[in-house]
């Protein structure tokens, strides 16, 4: 597995908010829904986004951009607009003094606005859980990313905008999986810009000793490795390595190694019915006993509570 496949291998969108948003000037939204990660493409007009802590971004036809939560941020026609809804938790969506604006500003399908016919048109989609994105992709990630439509341009936004008013059976699933191409397509052109900032694993890939260790506990998570065994697979001294790999990457390769199989067995949480013990078997522990203690510790909830969402821990992958 290559550092950008491990990386992007999280995206797992489940009943993910989706709308298309029309306004006409003069418009302002707060979004304050404590959501993981949200996409934003203007198709037509343009649209300023100030996050919390930043400076405003235009964006126009083409653009694209990411915002990383749960800092709230503003969307409007102009820099500094006073905001005239609140967008909560959910997509809610009140005026600032709670009143419901729902109904009010529906205009079709997946469709939201001031004005059918408004001059701004955005498309913007929403994971709403930290568990439907890798926590690991969120840590790599600006407070707000974007992506000027001169700079790139992805087909998946047409294919979003063709699906999004539609209310086909099946509808919400393959919304969910067009997000989660549109949302991979975006931060593979980020990540091989001049802005990225990856984290020190990713950087540490392009090292010929710490690299080639990194992907042998991707690839092989449920191998018993030691730090030994790691050192030699990869033709070096055990304390070589182990000095080597804490320097680029920041930890201890058995402290990354437990954070990838944890990460792995996350996933597996959501997407499937294997039982406990079957995942702690496939991620590399000796048996359920071991890994809800370690997943516990580190997740800060049972493996069994974080697969049916009862958790308010905010470490969840």
């Amino acid at each position: 597995m290559d550092a950008l496949a491990g990386l992007l291998d999280g995206p797992r969108a489940r009943g993910a908010f989706l709308l298309r948003m029309v306004m006409e000037p003069p418009w302002s939204v707060h979004i304050d829904d404590g959501a993981p990660l949200c996409l934003m493409c203007v198709t037509d007009g343009e649209a300023w986004i100030e996050p919390a802590d930043g400076p405003p971004v235009r964006l126009t036809p083409g653009d694209l951009a990411i915002a990383r939560g749960p800092e709230p941020y503003t969307v409007a026609h102009r820099p500094g607009a006073p905001p005239q809804a609140r967008i909560g938790p959910g997509g809610t969506c009140h005026t600032l003094t709670g009143e419901p604006l729902a109904q009010s500003m529906h205009l079709g399908v997946r469709t939201w606005g001031n004005a059918r016919d408004g001059s701004a048109g955005m498309l913007i989609g929403t994971y709403q859980m930290r568990g439907e994105v890798s926590g690991r992709l969120l840590d790599a990630l600006p407070a707000l990313l974007h992506l000027p439509g001169d700079t790139w341009r992805c087909p998946v936004m047409d294919v979003l905008a063709e699906e999004i008013a539609r209310d086909d059976p099946g509808q919400s699933v393959v919304l969910d999986r067009v997000l989660d191409l549109l949302l991979i397509a975006a931060l593979r052109q980020w990540f091989a810009g001049p802005d990225a900032r990856p984290p020190a694993w990713y950087r540490a890939m392009g090292d010929p000793v710490v690299g080639r260790a990194l992907r042998l506990l991707q690839d092989e998570p449920a191998r018993p490795w030691t730090v030994a065994s790691l050192a030699a697979a990869c033709g070096v001294s055990r304390a070589g390595l182990a000095r080597r790999f804490t320097g680029l990457v920041g930890e201890p390769p058995m402290t990354y190694l437990t954070g990838w199989r944890l990460a792995l067995a996350a996933d597996l949480l959501r997407d499937g019915d294997a039982t406990v013990e079957a995942i702690a078997r496939k991620v590399g522990y000796g048996g359920s006993f071991a890994f809800s203690a370690a997943f516990k510790r580190v997740r800060g909830t049972s493996p069994q509570d974080y697969r049916t969402g009862r958790t308010g821990s905010s470490r969840q992958a």
